[in-house]
């Protein structure tokens, strides 16, 4: 129980409404209702926030050890002040009804901008994010209610908002029941969403549904070791283990839209050569002058991002699901994801690979399983299992070559000690019995990554040539070292009892 409302499972079912072209007129002047509001809410908060920081009890309270005491300051402090969610709500209630917004918006609509506003300064006070901004034309694209009875609300396949009657178009086939389970389930709000897809508006209905969705994914059980890099990802299972990029499919959009960002910017300079100093760089304060054709290329651009965000997303769910059918315990590094983005910036841009984090753990708790991260002070891609020497190796250096005999690609190797990490740091004899069924596999792995396919991407940080790999004669296929039969040691069984089974021959 938190604030007195119970916090249950929930999920979101999107579906597209069907528009005329007279409701589309209507929808975008609401949401652009909703957009005034927000920012007369946005305005009041932070006036209200600076007032009471300005104030003698607000220096007092912050000097109290904390506690109770200083909890109940800040509550004290946040009532004298009227800094707080529900008071807000009568600011944005008061704020329509004064105009023409409660001609376009209903209570509870209001109501939801308010408290959405309420915890974007909430979190600027507490120093957990950035000052809020203002919402600029076209810049909120959504609006919801507060449930099911009033408001916006769902009513036989009818999405009604105060007069709008917006049908919504259902899957007909729905191959793997996902829409008819969560149909069934109880509606507790919605969300109406306009999205701009080839410079035309197109509107979507999100049902925040209580429960949890049908997984339609096969999920395992065991465990995955998996190691993150800012492109690359590896991972590590009993029966499985792979070493590939993050989507590189998404190499072609890329292209273009480098393409498009240099025509732009030629055209910026030639239009306005005024606006650049000698050194090439633009002067603060100009207005640019913008051609039919910049303009142009401006809105094919913005699709093209739009076009790469969707991919991206669809692509990292897929590679999700692959690792979920390898096992629902994963385990991984606790990273920081914005020191990569400080160091690898347009590569993290690219491929996001914090938000494939985020998307694994929230679809492995949905499937009952879950996402440990630990400390990266274990030093994985520095320990030998066999032995247990720790040697600091530079980046450079991608394979692991330890004098006891040991030898493995260093991504996939670290993968497979993260899969025998557990509460008090990386189990030495459980990485030691797994290892001979462990290394066929990793092996394998590499001499899939070794062929050249057409469309497929190879980076250096592989290390599948000589210099990286350590090989100091002809470079050999991974393929050819691992043979044709791989030894794997099943769960609960020794290292005597041990089979046998055949690997596929990789396409050529």
């Amino acid at each position: 129980m938190l604030n007195g409302k119970s916090k249950s499972d929930s999920f979101v079912l999107e579906l597209p409404l069907k528009v005329n072209p007279a409701q589309e007129r209507q929808l975008l002047v609401r949401l652009d209702c909703a957009r005034q509001l927000y920012n007369a809410c946005l305005s009041e908060a932070l006036r209200r926030l600076t007032l009471m920081r300005q104030s003698r009890a607000w220096r007092e309270a912050i000097l109290i050890k904390k506690g109770k005491a200083k909890t109940e300051s800040f509550s004290l402090l946040n009532k004298s002040f009227e800094f707080r969610e529900y008071d807000l709500h009568a600011f944005a209630v008061s704020t329509k009804n004064s105009c023409h917004i409660g001609d376009h918006l209903d209570v509870n609509t209001c109501q939801k901008i308010a408290t959405r506003v309420f915890k974007a300064v909430q979190e600027y006070a507490f120093g957990n994010r950035g000052k809020p901004r203002f919402k600029g034309w076209n810049q909120l694209i959504s609006a919801e209610g507060k449930c099911n009875t009033s408001g916006i609300r769902y009513r036989d396949n009818n999405i009604l908002w105060s007069g709008l009657k917006l049908p919504v178009m259902l899957d007909m086939k729905d191959k793997h029941g996902v829409q008819a389970h969560a149909l069934e389930c109880r509606i507790k709000y919605l969300r109406i969403v306009c999205r701009k897809l080839s410079g035309k508006n197109r509107f979507y209905a999100q049902l925040i549904q209580e429960g949890k969705p049908k997984v339609k994914h096969a999920v395992s059980e065991g465990v995955v070791g998996l190691d993150l890099g800012p492109s690359t990802i590896a991972a590590v299972s009993g029966t499985e283990a792979f070493l590939e990029p993050f989507c590189a499919e998404l190499s072609p959009i890329q292209k273009n839209i480098r393409t498009i960002q240099r025509r732009l910017d030629r055209s910026r300079r030639a239009c306005n050569p005024e606006a650049f100093r000698e050194n090439g760089t633009i002067k603060p304060g100009v207005r640019l002058v913008k051609s039919k054709a910049y303009l142009r290329d401006q809105s094919t651009l913005y699709e093209l991002h739009r076009r790469l965000a969707a991919y991206r997303k669809c692509l990292q769910g897929r590679l999700v699901n692959r690792v979920l059918a390898m096992g629902n315990t994963i385990n991984l590094e606790k990273l920081s994801y914005r020191a990569w983005q400080r160091n690898f910036g347009k590569s993290v841009g690219f491929r996001a690979p914090g938000m494939f984090v985020s998307i694994l753990r929230r679809k492995a708790e949905s499937a009952g399983g879950t996402v440990n991260e630990f400390p990266v002070q274990n030093r994985l891609s520095q320990t030998c299992h066999n032995c247990g020497e720790v040697k600091k190796k530079p980046l450079s250096q991608r394979w692991h070559s330890c004098s006891c005999g040991i030898h493995a690609q260093r991504d996939l190797y670290s993968a497979y000690l993260a899969a025998h990490v557990g509460g008090y740091g990386l189990d030495i004899r459980q990485a030691q019995s797994a290892w001979p069924g462990a290394e066929p596999l990793l092996r394998h792995a590499v001499s899939r990554c070794n062929q050249t396919v057409i469309g497929k991407v190879r980076f250096a940080s592989f290390g599948l040539n000589r210099s990286q790999n350590g090989s100091h004669g002809k470079e050999r296929s991974a393929h050819d070292e691992a043979g044709n039969a791989v030894t794997y040691l099943p769960v609960g069984e020794s290292l005597g009892e041990s089979c046998v089974f055949a690997l596929r021959t990789p396409g050529l």
